[in-house]
């Protein structure tokens, strides 16, 4: 989620335009874009300046500048999709599960047994839910407890375009990935108490591919619920075990659209039982007044920022806060594009200009090329090793844990800017547990912002949440962090954690979801 990404996305709506003139041509910039043209009346009523931003987000920029932009991003243009390996043509690899009431989808598990890879010694599963010629790669692990009472949890990763296989192998799975390329036991895995399934998606991400160009967190929403009720078909010894959603970072709006999915098919196979999202994106509104304060010493980590800076990024606050609500109100990309774009420039720029971590503020990246974590290069590289991809049945040639291509179709419809809180509103009104949790020392989706969206969340038992306070989260090793909770929705602040929190305090994340999948939802509060 780096702000030069959202810059090249950005500026690359104008590609088509001429440098000299560059609102000359602004109706095929805006086609290209993915705009409603039939909704702008709309949103200028709503917004007026909203022409004057999208001028002013073209011309700020200098002429030397733009070029600039559009060079970078035809350079970086949309590239091939992964090549298809011949092992897909020879289906005798996989067993395969089709139903008639989801005719075009089928679930594809590999006959290898991917214990052999010694990630863990449970019983594993990995494959494919494929539809039409989309197909979303899935890697399953069962419970080392008791998988026959265990619950089932479904875990994903963020991005927009990055691999579930992060979470898997470098956060709560069963092992990492150590210098020497190979499987490190994870004595903290989240399957120590559950089977946990990773999912990648949307199309485009990690093993995941397809010829869908998935540009918003609702249009992989069905596919995964359908993904859910084959899985629960082939497995029935996992029915009825309880079924917990739970992810990071852009998860925050994958999550609630899922998780609605779900609760809507009145004839589904399977019960959700809560979701859990952690360091999440969800209510841009209120998120993005939160990243001033944290960089400027109100988060519980000194200011990284002069008090110059601290005082122009909250002056132009109002100015994305009425971009964000216009957006809130037409949902369409002539709306949210100039949101996320200006939004970013504004709460992301002055920080990253210090170098620091935008995942940990407590120190700059470590080297590493993926997402400024050295292992996470070494994760790319196990899960590019020959081997590896024939056990698991991967299809694709290349892995990639974090795809620009998605990261750009998502920017250029603004979906980051879009409300994704109503969603959480509805699981709690009908009856869903829904934890919120967020490790303190995390920028980018940093705590503050999760624990003021989850405050004025409107719910039917808002009232009663908001008199509550913050109080001390104590586990065995002592105050791990604070707690608010009440009537189903749970804050979790996790002391000294970044934006990964099964990464950082690893003993302190396994110790949060297994008093949360073992009924405890309120945390001793």
């Amino acid at each position: 989620m780096k702000l030069s990404q959202l810059l090249v996305a950005g500026t690359a709506t104008a590609a088509a335009v001429d440098i000299q003139k560059p609102l000359g041509n602004f109706g095929s910039v805006l086609e290209h874009a993915g705009v409603d043209l039939n909704s702008i009346a709309e949103t200028i009523s709503v917004v007026p300046e909203l022409i004057d931003t999208w001028k002013n987000l073209i011309e700020e920029n200098s002429a030397e500048f733009l070029r600039h932009q559009v060079d970078l991003f035809n350079a970086k243009q949309f590239t091939p999709k992964n090549k298809v390996q011949d092992v897909f043509k020879d289906t005798s690899k996989f067993d395969i599960l089709s139903k008639e009431e989801f005719p075009d989808y089928s679930l594809r598990t590999a006959k290898s047994n991917p214990a052999s890879l010694g990630v863990d010694n449970v019983t594993q599963y990995s494959g494919y839910l494929d539809h039409l010629e989309d197909h979303f790669f899935y890697y399953f692990f069962e419970s080392r407890n008791d998988p026959k009472t265990d619950p089932v949890i479904l875990w994903l990763n963020g991005g927009p375009g990055c691999s579930s296989m992060t979470g898997l192998f470098f956060e709560l799975g069963p092992s990492s990935i150590g210098p020497d390329i190979k499987p490190v036991y994870n004595p903290y895995s989240w399957n120590s108490n559950a089977s946990v399934i990773f999912l990648e998606q949307p199309i485009g991400v990690g093993y995941s591919y397809g010829e869908s160009e998935v540009s918003t967190s609702y249009a992989a929403a069905r596919d995964v619920f359908i993904f859910l009720e084959l899985f629960f078909q082939k497995y029935p010894q996992y029915l009825g075990l309880g079924f917990h959603i739970a992810g990071e970072s852009y998860a925050g709006h994958y999550i609630p659209a899922i998780a609605s999915e779900i609760i809507n098919h009145a004839d589904r196979s399977f019960e959700l039982t809560s979701v859990m999202i952690g360091n999440g994106i969800t209510d841009a509104l209120i998120q993005d007044k939160y990243y001033q304060p944290m960089a400027c010493g109100l988060g519980g980590h000194p200011a990284v920022l002069s008090d110059e800076e601290c005082d122009t990024m909250d002056a132009k606050y109002p100015r994305c806060a009425a971009l964000v609500k216009a957006c809130y109100k037409s949902r369409n990309s002539f709306a949210c594009v100039p949101a996320n774009i200006y939004c970013a420039s504004v709460t992301l720029g002055p920080y990253e200009k210090t170098g620091l971590n935008v995942y940990d503020i407590r120190g700059p990246c470590d080297g590493g090329e993926a997402l400024c974590y050295k292992g996470l290069d070494y994760v790319e590289q196990y899960l590019n090793d020959p081997e590896v991809m024939a056990t698991l049945g991967s299809d694709v040639e290349k892995y990639v844990g974090c795809d620009d291509d998605v990261f750009k179709r998502f920017a250029l419809t603004g979906d980051e800017s879009k409300p994704f809180q109503y969603f959480v509103s509805e699981l709690l009104d009908k009856g869903y547990p829904v934890l919120i949790y967020a490790g303190d020392k995390d920028f980018i989706c940093n705590w503050l912002g999760n624990h003021a969206w989850t405050d004025a969340l409107e719910w039917i038992l808002a009232d009663s949440y908001r008199a509550e306070n913050l109080k001390p989260w104590k586990n065995g090793k002592g105050e791990a962090g604070q707690v608010k909770s009440f009537g189903g929705l749970t804050f979790l602040r996790v002391y000294d954690a970044g934006h990964m929190v099964p990464y950082d305090q690893p003993e302190n994340a396994l110790d949060m979801v297994n008093t949360w999948i073992s009924g405890n939802k309120t945390f001793g509060y």
